[in-house]
């Protein structure tokens, strides 16, 4: 059983789900697996061999499942390559790199490689946000457009907030679904199938626990690249007003987008991320 995982029971049951997921795929897609410093990584590529190539990477207790939804519209003209982060319950190795030094952005570094891949854009979700941003202030020269969702490393993490919606944790599944709508704020009928997907990756996976770092004014001054960015105004994860805030500050080209009554969890943005992706 990997470290990453509560039980191997939990761990087959997680990659058994991934794996039909795999399976119904909606557009063609060639499985990769790519040797690196922090192990086998895999990519889940899609789209004509010379289209505009993104790279996608999915936040914490997620895989590349996280794209499913989009991947049949944003493959239509762009290479897409959905890569599964180490560290996080998907077919890549359980190698957790320091999130304070440059050991994510050699990762990264491998994977480009492996995909050869000299630049790309990149669209990062959560903990996928903050590890593409760290990539464009590390590796400036490799990200040609950056698309955040829900990012990490901009405002700070919020533990009071996160604590006040996993209180029912410990009420069996109710419990724990009623916490994981209130983290993810996810509340309507139609997201059902999502806050059941997340309570049961939850109960069987063992998230990371430090802190992200929080990139400095003069990294996000630095950004030239351009830059679309959407948030939760009721994210219970991160401060997505000082995100927004700081964006807007020092980051004036990128595109600022705060839906009011979101919650950590943006359902709906792959059109607003495809425009972007393909304006350039």
């Amino acid at each position: 059983m990997s470290a990453i995982y509560r039980s191997e029971a939990g761990e087959r049951e997680i990659l058994r789900r991934y794996r039909e997921v795999l399976d119904a795929w909606p557009v063609p897609a060639e499985r990769v697996r790519l040797p690196t410093r922090e192990g086998e990584t895999f990519v889940l590529v899609s789209g004509p061999e010379d289209a505009p190539p993104v790279v996608l990477l999915h936040g914490s207790g997620a895989n590349g499942s996280t794209w499913a939804g989009d991947v049949a519209s944003w493959s239509r003209n762009l290479r897409v390559h959905a890569v599964d982060m180490v560290g996080e319950p998907g077919l890549s190795a359980p190698s957790r790199p320091a999130l304070d030094s440059d050991a994510v952005a050699l990762w990264l570094d491998d994977v480009m490689e492996g995909l050869g891949l000299s630049r790309a854009a990149f669209v990062g979700m959560s903990l996928g946000g903050w590890t593409a941003l760290d990539h464009a202030i590390r590796r400036p020269g490799r990200v040609e457009r950056l698309a955040l969702v829900c990012p990490g490393g901009i405002g700070r993490q919020t533990p009071l907030r996160l604590a006040a919606a996993l209180v029912w944790s410990p009420f069996g599944r109710w419990g724990r679904r009623r916490s994981v709508r209130a983290v993810l704020g996810l509340h309507a009928p139609e997201h059902t199938p999502v806050v059941d997907e997340v309570t049961a990756t939850f109960r069987a996976f063992l998230p990371r626990t430090e802190r992200l770092p929080v990139f400095s004014d003069a990294d996000l001054r630095g950004l030239e690249t351009p830059m679309f960015v959407v948030v939760g105004g009721r994210d219970r994860m991160f401060d997505s007003a000082r995100t927004a805030r700081r964006v807007r500050e020092h980051v004036p080209h990128a595109t600022v987008t705060v839906l009011p009554d979101a919650g950590h969890a943006l359902m709906g943005q792959g059109p607003a991320v495809l425009d972007f992706l393909r304006a350039g």
